[in-house]
């Protein structure tokens, strides 16, 4: 299963025994909005950054070194995906994500507590040089850029790749274009797909320059900024743990007042993926137009079979995938509202809705990765292209008298496509016997191949 979808229901530890303490007790009792809790990946993140923060402070003299190895080890064993049924708070809860942090520090102090046979404590040990308002944003920020760099780019690279393969076999096959979905001048399947992947290049630059801010954290500015009770140099050093421990570099916020009180750098990411998902539709809307039929649609391509489209019409076929990354992109543009209306929410020196921003954001991830990898293993390979179809119904396409435009002018040109239209003839039939234009310089200027232009 992927880790994406791994959020554990709040309940669902019942049957276990409970690590957490009266903390996080008092949350479950507190926000009963939802069944929704934060996703496997932002639990790992704030794992690793107690990791961190514990090698750090011992390496700094603040931690004894038996209790910062006690808690290290526990982190350690939840990065890998250990004791995830612990991790129980709704995403509905205190703003700052206080909840979502105690319960790790309370689950931490409790593993750590049984491996040295002493207390731990889970505010003065585990939480040690932290704060709620640097730590939640903080894992945010970190989950959010690993699963970028590990689930969503890569996805996107296998769907340029299976664009750019399926072009080249297919690239020199020329059809009708369309403005307004009405027929417009020929067009080539390698351009038309030129497009698309320009979309998504485009798409993962954007997304990429974004990530960088990302990789700023909160880490270090505790509860306001000011970096109250952190010792100076820890947090530096704890970003350099989680370096090494992510393989990408993250650094200490640049400003703390500002990557605690605002969530700009969330709020920009959401929306270079809200783009993407806008891109997606764009590719997704064209599928299914070019798919549809097969009989009184376009019928320029045939998308593969994966199953049964109805079930009371036999043998109809739908194209799903598309369609499912429809819904998704769509999902993605309402995620991205509530992160935009939730960067707001920092008054003064907090932002005050941080849990919600951490839900969104990572799904939003998380169906475009798997949106664009389902794009690229089961539509793009096995797209079929009615050849016959289309050179037939280019033939008679009106629009080609565009090209006798500099000859004879727009309004005689017109007058040709029209009755080209109206009769059921070629334009090229129709020229023939309208303008005194030689028959090979007709079929030069008619002849799709020479309207591609040189794009």
């Amino acid at each position: 299963m992927n880790e994406f979808n791994s959020s554990v229901s709040k309940h669902s530890n019942q049957a276990n025994a409970s690590l957490y303490g009266e903390q996080t007790q008092h949350a479950l009792e507190n926000f009963t909005i939802s069944d929704l809790t934060l996703q496997l990946p932002f639990i790992k993140a704030l794992a690793h950054i107690k990791y961190a923060c514990a090698q750090a402070n011992n390496e700094s003299d603040i931690l004894d070194k038996q209790i910062a190895l006690a808690i290290m080890d526990a982190a350690h064993k939840i990065t890998l995906g250990n004791y995830k049924e612990q991790f129980v708070v709704d995403v509905f809860q205190t703003g700052s994500g206080t909840s979502a942090n105690m319960n790790m520090n309370e689950v931490l102090a409790s593993l750590a507590s049984q491996d040295i046979s002493q207390p731990v404590h889970p505010n003065d040990d585990v939480n040690k040089g932290q704060s709620s308002n640097d730590v939640i944003p903080s894992a945010l920020y970190l989950s959010a850029s690993a699963q970028i760099s590990e689930h969503l780019l890569p996805a996107l690279d296998s769907l340029i790749n299976a664009l750019e393969s399926k072009a080249t076999q297919i690239g020199h096959v020329i059809k009708t274009g369309r403005t307004h979905l009405m027929d417009a001048l020929p067009i080539s399947f390698g351009q038309e797909f030129s497009g698309w992947i320009a979309q998504l290049r485009k798409a993962q630059q954007r997304i990429r320059s974004s990530q960088l801010n990302l990789n700023q954290l909160a880490l270090g500015g505790t509860a306001i900024g000011t970096g109250i009770n952190a010792k100076k140099g820890v947090a530096k050093r704890a970003c350099e743990i989680l370096s090494l421990r992510y393989g990408f570099d993250v650094y200490p916020a640049d400003n703390y007042f500002a990557a605690i009180s605002s969530q700009d750098s969330a709020v920009e990411m959401s929306g270079q993926l809200k783009t993407l998902a806008v891109s997606l539709l764009k590719l997704c809307h064209d599928l299914r137009w070019m798919n549809s039929g097969p009989l009184n649609g376009l019928a320029e391509i045939q998308l593969k079979k994966l199953q049964a489209g109805s079930s009371i019409m036999p043998s109809k076929v739908n194209p799903v995938i598309p369609e499912a990354v429809t819904m998704a992109c769509a999902q993605v543009m309402g995620n991205d509202v509530t992160i935009s209306f939730s960067g707001q929410g920092g008054n003064f020196q907090l932002n005050t809705m941080l849990p919600v921003i951490a839900y969104n954001l990572l799904q939003s991830i998380q169906v475009m990765a798997n949106s664009a990898q389902s794009l690229a293993t089961k539509v793009i390979p096995d797209i079929q292209v009615n050849e016959k179809h289309l050179t037939e119904k280019m033939e008679y396409n009106p629009i080609l008298a565009t090209a006798l435009n500099p000859l004879i002018g727009y309004e005689k040109a017109t007058q040709i496509a029209q009755k080209a239209l109206k009769s059921g003839k070629t334009v090229l039939e129709v020229a023939m016997a309208d303008t005194n234009i030689d028959i090979d310089t007709l079929k030069q200027l008619l002849n799709p191949n020479t309207l591609l232009g040189s794009g």
